[in-house]
């Protein structure tokens, strides 16, 4: 039915089963990760299940890939990348080369950046043989609990998010293997969410999460294009400032 379809869409449904948990005053989005919620507190003791900062749900030692560890603490004041990936996953594999390349460019231009690896592999040994290639910092393989609500907080099912990368911070893109991939030389971090993208091969996937406005324009003439871009850039900024302003995802 029609009603069904709106709340497909209003909340971004895009594979079953899913289980979502909202406020019934406002509607707002509670929770989107149910069903991993009621897998790791079937007791309920969590319950409201509501949103928590990513200051306390990283709350913990930390690791690096020499044995050494630090407290989360130490990420505050940095730009955030949560990297949620695993050997298994070939995509992974190439991302993180990319990622590796990127990291090294920005560290070394100054800024403030740090990249928190949260696994998905299958074992501490596959953990650890990926996480040598890494060099950043990554929650403890062990502590299974941390890992899985960092996973709960971004609305990630470990084995289908994985290759997932979720800047952390203010007004940061939450697409952040798509802002990678698509500036190599990272002269746009810390990737503040762009209101139209040009459509590329690795950014065409966001087609799937809500309605989209795609544009035509001849590619051979780059005149063209950037008309195009100036006519929909304001209408693109006008729906974003109304989502915002209900905090809400556009």
């Amino acid at each position: 039915s029609l009603l069904q379809l709106k709340l497909w869409n209003k909340y971004r449904v895009s594979n079953i089963p899913s289980l979502i948990f909202i406020d019934a005053s406002t509607g707002k989005v509670v929770c989107r990760n149910g069903l991993l919620v009621i897998r790791d507190d079937p007791e309920g003791l969590e319950f409201p299940w509501g949103p928590k900062p990513f200051s306390e749900v990283v709350a913990g030692p930390l690791l690096r890939n020499n044995g050494q560890t630090l407290d989360s603490s130490a990420l505050e004041g940095s730009h955030v990348g949560v990297y949620f990936s695993a050997h298994w996953c070939p995509p992974c594999r190439s991302l993180t080369r990319v990622l590796v390349e990127s990291y090294r460019k920005i560290k070394e231009a100054g800024q403030k950046f740090e990249i928190l690896f949260v696994s998905a592999d299958r074992s501490e040994d596959s953990f650890k043989q990926y996480f040598s290639e890494m060099p950043w910092v990554a929650v403890p393989y062990a502590d299974e609990a941390r890992r899985s609500r960092l996973n709960r907080l971004y609305g990630i099912q470990a084995f289908l998010g994985a290759g997932t990368l979720f800047l952390q911070g203010t007004n940061c893109s939450t697409e952040g293997r798509v802002e990678v991939l698509n500036d190599v030389e990272c002269r746009e971090f810390p990737w503040h969410p762009k209101p139209v993208l040009e459509l590329t091969d690795s950014n065409a996937v966001q087609l799937n999460e809500g309605p989209c406005l795609v544009l035509f324009v001849d590619s051979e003439d780059d005149g063209e294009s950037e008309a195009a871009k100036q006519l929909i850039q304001p209408i693109a900024e006008k729906i974003i400032a109304k989502y915002k302003a209900k905090e809400e995802e556009a």
